[in-house]
């Protein structure tokens, strides 16, 4: 028997457990994005969803367990990827139409100079995203009109929402995160946000095995210092010594007791005296409230 012969069974061997691991991993992924979207009501029949699809691992696996569960899902809707090209230097502007039309996604290029307006208006040194993503929100969000889309679905995950809790509460004096599902401050626009059970890790992973053609992020990705990445290492360093503490975050978010914080919009503290614990009447609204929507 060859040397070449040998190996066959244990690479087939290895193949296969490749296979069931994955198969594992995109159940998952499907299940937390189906539970998601069934939890918050993110999408009904008849909706046409716009995939904001940045080139990233996250839109591209919302993309594909969003077509996923298309198949099954007991409701019909309609998915149309949305790229904005913000034209940043070296964009290859060629990888997600191939991508896309390769897969037999509709799709819609959105040419759009951010980066100049980005580059001009910040100073160097200082943190691009805040007006990167103002910028690329308005866009998406005009464009969501012009094609009839009424739902709009965003790549972020459970660590994103978890780190933004954290950023608001470190260097913005909130506790204000980031909501599977919201109306946009112009109230034309419900954004969705089907990850939001996911872990980052096994999107990476999954991304990894799907061999998507990521394109990095070159207005950004050289900024090493952002609070963000602060809160990130933060966060990863708990995940390893300390399994569960990020679940258990994510849980709070979930399970807020306005009585037990300090917020006098939100509990009534000034009329305990005479019996009345109950929540203030806006409070009822309470998401609004806390500023969770935006």
């Amino acid at each position: 028997m060859s040397a070449a012969s040998q190996k066959q069974p244990g690479n087939a061997n290895e193949g296969a457990r490749q296979r069931v691991r994955f198969n594992k991993l995109q159940k998952r992924l499907r299940r937390e994005a189906g539970q998601a979207i069934a939890d918050f009501n993110m999408i009904q029949q008849g909706d046409r969803v716009m995939v904001c699809l940045s080139g990233g691992k996250d839109s591209y696996t919302m993309l594909e367990i969003l077509r996923s569960l298309q198949l099954s899902a007991p409701v019909d809707f309609e998915l149309v990827a949305v790229n904005l090209d913000q034209k940043q230097p070296g964009f290859p502007e060629h990888v997600l139409p191939q991508y896309l039309e390769r897969e037999g996604v509709p799709y819609y290029i959105l040419e759009k100079d951010t980066y100049s307006i980005v580059k001009e208006k910040v100073p160097e040194g200082k943190t691009t995203c805040a007006l990167c993503s103002r910028l690329r929100r308005g866009s998406l969000y005009g464009f969501a009109e012009e094609i009839g889309a009424n739902k709009i679905a965003l790549g972020h995950h459970r660590d994103d929402i978890v780190e933004t809790l954290f950023l608001n509460m470190f260097f913005g004096g909130k506790l204000k995160a980031m909501p599977p599902k919201l109306r946009s401050d112009d109230g034309k626009h419900i954004v969705i946000r089907p990850l939001a059970y996911s872990r980052e890790k096994d999107i990476a992973r999954f991304a990894e095995m799907k061999q998507f053609p990521i394109i990095p992020c070159n207005l950004c990705g050289s900024q090493e210092n952002l609070q963000r990445q602060v809160i990130k290492d933060m966060l990863r360093g708990w995940d390893r010594d300390h399994p569960g503490r990020i679940e258990n975050i994510f849980a709070a978010v979930q399970n807020v007791a306005p009585s037990q914080l300090a917020d006098t919009r939100l509990f009534d503290f000034e009329r305990l005296e005479d019996g009345q614990s109950a929540t203030n009447p806006g409070a009822a609204h309470l998401l609004d409230v806390l500023n969770l929507h935006h």
